[in-house]
């Protein structure tokens, strides 16, 4: 893909405008920028397109007003030909309506070229690893938000021009594998399961089709195929879930490859690992703050069994030799308290602090109306992932689990899930992609130009003022890529759900009460199908970044 074939947005283009005249305002005072400043939407109340408050992150450097600092601002930025008015409101924003003219030629470009957008920062190349459930049982519901969270963000970053990987890695080793085929063995030889193993029904159907010869396998050879049958379950459930992995990557790779033993050397030539009481323990770091981990840790039992903190530290030293040079892992909160240690252990090797990003996302509360559903994988009281996307479908999963941040308590209603209304989110949005397809439908019955190319050029031939309603689409649309820029920002594809049901918000206003087909205003008719496809597109890039479909009709 060429730079000449990218699309570079009206918002972005300002952006970069704004910071090269406040950057140079502020020097000429004796004053630094951050580095990234993003732009912020103003709140209802202030009419306006862009909200900054750049002056007051200034106050303190330049000791002034940030009222003052704040108009100084104002006057620059009046200066751009995108900006049509440049105003400022206490305690020091500068508010920017930008020109209809600009607004609407950013439309045309994008619509008509359907264009990919032009990256705004450095390339970044990166290894996502996500889900990595244990195989010791079926994915679980609960597995459906770590999958969302890594797949969409992996097709956002993509999208904003970065390089991504994505892994899931395979626990075929140590104690819970080894008493997989402890629990199989028992179902395989009608005896009770260990107290500690594992109780699910599926270990009933694992040994119903165990062949003949297996009467004689040991337990580890029992652990062997049990994980083998059970991580080919959670490859059919996430290809089901439009979920795809450029790896499954095993523990049992670094074992083999003698991974774990090189890591614990390397950290023995680095001084970070000490003897005690038969044990090898990984050495804190004086210098390690009070955010990091608290204490020391065993990498090597008494016994000569390794933990699996060593092994962990070892499988991400693989990464970064697999030359990706940033990595985000994608956890449960449970494993909250082992984010420090990791971090830790990886600065010790030489690694950046900032390299290393793991987004941790809280479980989900299933209900069904104002019931609970349990879920324990152990006990077998748990919903298959399998099947919650088989009762409400995998559109409304994942745009369910993409609705909210990764560190918020996510309650999923399956009720809601699937009722075919407006109170059902992912409908809502669907419903308004359908709309418009219908609408291009009857533009193609009654002859009204509908390709891109024309709808551009006419429209941009419209001397009209906008209505309302119209402005607030374009400006809606023009707001897609900072939207993307908020996800990679917060690494989380929350922002682009709650964007997308913004947009569909006001489409209904819109189709409500402006005539899109009208023969005897050919211009507006131009711009309103335009407008029309700008919604019908940007809610189908921004639904296929989340991994849910848009329909043409429903």
């Amino acid at each position: 893909m060429l730079a000449s074939d990218m699309v570079d947005p009206l918002l972005s283009t300002v952006h970069d405008a704004l910071l090269d005249l406040a950057r140079g305002w502020a020097r000429e005072r004796g004053a630094e920028l951050p580095v990234d400043l993003p732009l912020a939407a103003p709140p209802a109340h202030i009419q306006a397109d862009v909200s900054l408050p750049w002056a007051l992150g200034l106050a303190k450097s330049l000791k002034k007003n940030p009222m003052d600092i704040a108009k100084g601002l104002a006057e620059r930025f009046s200066t751009l030909d995108d900006v049509a008015a440049a105003e400022v409101t206490p305690p020091g924003f500068v508010n920017i309506r930008l020109k209809d003219a600009a607004l609407l030629s950013d439309l045309a470009r994008g619509i008509a070229r359907r264009a990919p957008l032009k990256p705004r920062k450095r390339k970044r190349k990166i290894l996502i690893e996500f889900v990595s459930a244990n195989p010791t049982g079926p994915l679980h519901a609960a597995s459906g938000r770590g999958a969302t969270l890594g797949d969409a963000l992996a097709r956002i970053l993509r999208e904003l021009g970065h390089e991504v990987s994505t892994e899931y890695y395979v626990n075929d080793c140590g104690r819970q594998v080894g008493l997989l085929g402890l629990s199989l063995e028992a179902r395989r030889d009608g005896q009770p399961v260990p107290e500690d193993g594992y109780h699910g029904s599926y270990l009933e159907s694992l040994a119903r089709e165990l062949p003949a010869e297996a009467k004689r396998w040991s337990p580890e050879r029992l652990s062997s195929y049990a994980v083998d049958a059970l991580l080919k379950t959670h490859q059919e459930d996430m290809r089901a879930f439009a979920v795809h992995f450029d790896r499954y990557f095993r523990e049992s790779e670094l074992h083999s490859g003698r991974a774990l033993g090189k890591t614990l050397e390397r950290l023995k030539s680095l001084g970070a690992v000490y003897e005690k009481e038969g044990a090898v323990w990984f050495k804190r770091p004086e210098e390690a703050t009070a955010a990091e981990d608290d204490k020391d840790r065993v990498l090597v039992r008494a016994d000569g069994r390794p933990t699996y903190f060593l092994a962990d530290i070892a499988y991400h030293e693989d990464k970064y030799s697999r030359d990706f040079p940033e990595l985000i892992d994608i956890w449960g909160t449970d494993h909250h308290g082992y984010v420090p240690r990791l971090k830790t252990a990886l600065e010790a090797l030489g690694r950046r602090p900032e390299s290393f990003h793991v987004i941790l996302h809280q479980l989900i509360r299933l209900m069904r109306g104002s019931e609970t559903v349990k879920m324990s994988k152990r006990a077998g009281e748990f919903v298959r992932l399998k099947d919650l996307v088989d009762e409400v479908g995998k559109d409304a999963c994942r745009f369910f689990f993409a609705m909210r941040s990764p560190g918020s308590h996510l309650v999923f209603d399956l009720e809601l899930a699937k009722k075919q209304t407006s109170e059902n989110p992912v409908y809502y949005c669907q419903y308004v992609h359908a709309r418009v397809c219908s609408i291009f439908r009857e533009a193609a019955k009654r002859d009204f130009p509908a390709a891109p190319e024309e709808l551009g050029r006419a429209s941009l031939q419209q001397r009209s003022p906008l209505v309302a309603e119209e402005r607030d689409l374009l400006l809606k649309i023009s707001w897609f890529p900072e939207t993307l820029a908020a996800c990679e920002r917060e690494l989380s594809p929350h922002p682009l759900a709650t964007y997308l049901l913004e947009l569909a918000g006001l489409f209904h206003p819109f189709y409500e009460r402006c005539r899109v087909l009208d023969p005897s205003d050919p211009a507006r008719t131009s711009l309103r199908l335009l407008l029309c496809d700008g919604v019908r597109s940007t809610i189908a890039r921004g639904l296929g970044l989340l991994g849910v479909s848009a329909p043409e009709s429903m």
